[in-house]
Parts: structure tokens; C-alpha cells; sequence
């Protein structure tokens, strides 16, 4: 195969370099890039840019190949003037990397020039093909972009002979154009291909998202209802076992009567977790509202360490308050409520030393906090023991008991009135949960 690289005649230029002529391939060229630029579609392009530039340099026809996935053939995109007896194989037509001067050209990467297929050897076979589509001269261009090669672009001419050097410098450059059109049209069909995966998976989290609000207001549903359901009937025994406590139901032995005692405690534990669990309900679903007053902020402390039960005889509380009165305005019942989960939650894990409370003001806040020499929290589960359920040991085997609702339920009650509480541990050495609550409760706006 013959491949010229000096130029040895013009004949293959139709146009004559004349002023006019000049114009129209500047104008030509100009629409080509206009076309580059805005077209989405590669095929649309590659059409217009063969339509234009085969007659400005006397090609007979023309032919786009583009390298087919990852395979070793090219199929053709786009054709220019193919003779219309032989229309009906373009579809099927297929192009071998490193075979003929397209496929020559998308292999290494270079122009291929074939002056007279007819005089070169090497093109023996394409001598009764180029015979029958009426071509002599073939240019073939590589597509390729700094990424590699896409395909070929393939100028065919009915006489024998070489291009001008101005004519070789417009096909580079609509080759060029032609590739960089291709990589930007791959480039938007990724990016559509994205896309689309994309909004398909957003909608399946959104899908997901809808089933698990449902999911959790089913499962509230189901708690708010079994609370009341299980509260009911164990008010009664526990109602009878009071009965029976003070002997109306027949004469009660001591032993009995300690007897009768313990299942009172474990009733009124199990009464007080029922109680947790439906305001815990209510306060997710937004049923319930603050019940606002004005008190000395050291009563619902008072209140919470008179209630809470758990501590160990190892264990020493130290109080921490103001000498003299400090009024707030806010929900007296659900601060001591809140209090009382943190209080329990530190008796409970503190076997020895000490539980601190403070309650101060600092600003316009009010500042309660719960200290203990406990075990601790590590910092992974800092975040997680104000989930519902959830224990920093959460296994079978653990070795501290509880629902794992309080401490949710203290955040919650928080929240509500405008507060929040932070907590200050490491593992093994203790932990400090700080509530902040307004010294004056305001309803927050509600849309």
C-alpha cells in the first residue's frame, strides 16, 4: 500500500484556489465547527461534516467507521453519496482493525494515503471492489482523542492521485473535530447513563424512605395501643395485690406478705415501663404539648432523686443547687421525668463511688447535670444511647438490665421543651449528661 507523505501533485482538489472557492471552504469550515459545537449526536454531525467537506475536496463519497465496543471491528455511522446500488449493505458493513486504510488507520493511529488503489499491490482484493463502486484514490484519518482511538474517516475519489497540502490540512482538522464530537457525545451518554441510574436509585430510596415512615408509624401505633392495652390489667392486679396486702382476701403469713411485696415492685417496674413506652410513642407522633408553670428550678431535682430508685449501697449522691430561689417558667412533671431516666441511667451503671446533680443558670438557660464514676460510654456509642432500644451493650449476656428507653425518652422530653442534652464520657471513666433548658418556655411556631 502506498503512503505518501511529499506531495507530489493536486489533482485530487476539484475546487480551484480562487478567492471564491476559498470563501465557501471557510464557510464550510465555519459551519462544520458550529455543527461540533452544538450537536449532541455524533451521527448528526458526522452526516453534515461528509455532506460539506466531500465536494469542497472532490471525494466521490465518504464513510464514518466507529470501533464497536469492545470488539475488533468498526461499523459505519455515516455515509456520504454511496453508490445507490450498493445502499442496501451498509448496514451490514464491518470494518477489522488493522485491515484496509480505514482500518490501517484506526490501528496505527495515522493517515493512511492510497494514490491508485489499481497501481498498489497490496490492495490486490480491492481492485474489483473499488471497480465496482467507481473510486481510484482513497484518504483514511484515524478518530482519536487523548484517550484513545474511536474509529475512521475515509474520503474516497474517482481518479488516481495525491491530495493538496491545504486539502490534507482540512481533513485533519474535520477529523479532529469529528472525534472530539464523538468523545463528547460517549461523555453525554455516560452522563445520561448516570443520570438515569441516578433518579433510579433515588426513587427507590425515596420508595424505601415512604415503607420505613410507614414501617415506624405502624410500629408506634402498635406500642401506643399495646401500652394502654398492657397498662389496663396490671393496674388491677396490682389493685388486688394491694387487697390482698392488707388481708382483705383472707389472713396473709409474713412470708406471704414479703411475697406479695416483691410482685408489687417488679408490677410497679413493670408499670413504669409501660408508662415510658407510650409517652415515648406519643412524643414521636407530636400528641402530646408542655403544661407550663412557674417553679423554683430545684424542685423537679428534688422530685427526681425522692422518685428514683436503683441506687447501689456503695454509691454516695451528692447535690449541688442554688442557696437562694430562681424561678423558671416551663413544664415542672417533664423535667422530673427527664431527670429521673438520667438518674436511673447512672445508678445503674455506677457500682461504687459517687452520683453527682447540679442544676445552675447560666444566661437565659437553665443547667441540670448528672455525674457519675460508672463505666462509662465509649466515644463510638456516644451518639447511639439516645436511640430507643439501644444499650451500649446490647448482647443477650449483657450484663447491665433495661429497656434502653430512657435516655431516649429524656432527649425527647428535652426537645420538647426547647432544650437538649449533651453528654461528656469515656469508657471506664464515668460519664456527665449536661440538660439545657430555657429559664421560659415559648410554644414554638408550628406550621
Amino acid at each position: 500500500m502506498t503512503r505518501i507523505t511529499p506531495l507530489q501533485a493536486e489533482r485530487l482538489r476539484s475546487p480551484t484556489d480562487t478567492s471564491d472557492s476559498g470563501l465557501r471552504e471557510l464557510i464550510a469550515v465555519r459551519e462544520i465547527v458550529h455543527a461540533f459545537l452544538t450537536a449532541d449526536r455524533p451521527e448528526e454531525v458526522f452526516q453534515f461534516a461528509l455532506d460539506r467537506v466531500s465536494p469542497l475536496v472532490g471525494a466521490s463519497f465518504a464513510c464514518v467507521y466507529l470501533i464497536d465496543g469492545a470488539s475488533e471491528l468498526m461499523r459505519l455511522a455515516a455515509v456520504h453519496n454511496w453508490p445507490e446500488q450498493f445502499a442496501g449493505f451498509l448496514g451490514e458493513m464491518r470494518v477489522r482493525l488493522g485491515f484496509g486504510p480505514s482500518g490501517e488507520a484506526a490501528a496505527e493511529r495515522r493517515v493512511i494515503e492510497v494514490p491508485d488503489v489499481m497501481a498498489d499491490p497490496s490492495l490486490e482484493d480491492w481492485a474489483e471492489v473499488a471497480s465496482e463502486l467507481g473510486f481510484r484514490a482513497i484518504v483514511a484519518l484515524p478518530l482519536q482523542t487523548g484517550e484513545g482511538v474511536l474509529g475512521a474517516v475515509a474520503f474516497y475519489f474517482r481518479h488516481a492521485g495525491t491530495i493538496s497540502a491545504e486539502t490534507r490540512s482540512l481533513l485533519r482538522m474535520v477529523a479532529d473535530q469529528m472525534a472530539a464530537t464523538a468523545q463528547k457525545a460517549r461523555l453525554i451518554e455516560d452522563l445520561q447513563r448516570a443520570n438515569g441510574a441516578l433518579v433510579e436509585t433515588n426513587a427507590e430510596l425515596e420508595r424505601q424512605y415512604v415503607a420505613l415512615l410507614e414501617a415506624r408509624r405502624v410500629k408506634d401505633e402498635f406500642l401506643a395501643n399495646i401500652s394502654h392495652e398492657l397498662r389496663t390489667p396490671l393496674t388491677a392486679v396490682m389493685g388486688y395485690l394491694s387487697l390482698m396486702e392488707d388481708g382483705l382476701a383472707g389472713p396473709v403469713t409474713p412470708e406471704q406478705r414479703k411475697t406479695l411485696a416483691q410482685v408489687k415492685t417488679s408490677s410497679h417496674h413493670l408499670l413504669d415501663l409501660i408508662g415510658d413506652l407510650l409517652e415515648l410513642t406519643t412524643l414521636k407522633r407530636g400528641t402530646v404539648g408542655a403544661v407550663t408553670s412557674a417553679f423554683d428550678i430545684r424542685e423537679p431535682l428534688h422530685e427526681a432523686i425522692t422518685s428514683t430508685r436503683g441506687r447501689g449501697e456503695g454509691v454516695a449522691l451528692r447535690v449541688s443547687e442554688p442557696e437562694s430561689q430562681i424561678m423558671m417558667v416551663s413544664d415542672r412533671g417533664k423535667i422530673a421525668k427527664m431527670l429521673v431516666a438520667l438518674l436511673s441511667n447512672a445508678y445503674k451503671f455506677t457500682e461504687s463511688g459517687d452520683v453527682r446533680v447540679s442544676v445552675t443558670t447560666r444566661n437565659d438557660r437553665v443547667v441540670y447535670a448528672i455525674s457519675d464514676t460508672g463505666i462509662g460510654i465509649p466515644d463510638s456509642m456516644r451518639e447511639l444511647v439516645f436511640e430507643e432500644f439501644r444499650q451500649v451493650d446490647g448482647s443477650m449476656t449483657r450484663r447491665y438490665g433495661g429497656s434502653g428507653l430512657g435516655l431516649s425518652l429524656a432527649q425527647r422530653l428535652a426537645h420538647l421543651l426547647g432544650g437538649e442534652i449533651y453528654v461528656e464520657s469515656a469508657a471506664g471513666e464515668g460519664a456527665t449528661f449536661r440538660v439545657e433548658l430555657p429559664i421560659e418556655y415559648h410554644e414554638p411556631d408550628r406550621p
